[in-house]
């Protein structure tokens, strides 16, 4: 099985890797990074899933069984205490059908969510707030706010496991 992924972020990478060697026997994963089409920050259902749809598909060719985009986007949530929830998306595209999986969901902030309103990326914000550059590469913000009891990657594993769910289950999501 051969897979390519829609980013250079060694963490979408590793997810990626880390829940389809348990699916394939022979797998490879290589990254690719391309455009996703959207704003640097998303923002709503459109936006993250349109954004993890168009890397999946620009990463994609012949050569590839499977191409993987993964996008993580702000989602307005009545009732959360920022109005907003954080959320990855995960695309799965085989050439023809694409199917799609969310993780868990968290929320920033206050003070991160403010600034990414104004116009800044939650990354660069989180760098700030943390002191820690690059975190979104490393351990995560979701690690962060966790207190290490939810890693970035574990949270994008959720995302690449539910959209391998109908690939998992042919027959009940293809029939005919």
């Amino acid at each position: 099985m051969k897979v390519v992924v829609g980013s250079r972020n060694p963490v979408k990478v590793k997810a990626t890797e880390n829940i389809l060697k348990k699916i394939y026997e022979d797998l490879e994963v290589l990254p690719l990074n391309v455009d996703s089409g959207v704003p640097d920050q998303p923002f709503g259902l459109d936006q993250t899933i349109q954004g993890a749809i168009n890397r999946a598909k620009n990463a994609y060719s012949p050569g590839f069984d499977l191409s993987v985009g993964i996008e993580s986007g702000l989602m307005e949530v009545p009732n959360s205490l920022t109005g907003y929830v954080d959320l990855q998306w995960c695309a799965v595209f085989d050439g023809n059908r694409t199917t799609l999986g969310v993780s868990s969901g968290f929320e920033y902030p206050p003070c991160v969510v403010e600034k990414v309103l104004k116009g800044f990326e939650v990354g660069d914000v989180m760098d700030q707030v943390t002191g820690i550059s690059n975190l979104g590469e490393k351990s995560g913000a979701v690690s962060y706010l966790s207190r290490g009891l939810l890693n970035r990657t574990e949270n994008t594993e959720q995302c690449v496991l539910t959209a391998m769910i109908p690939r998992l289950n042919e027959k009940v999501y293809f029939r005919g």
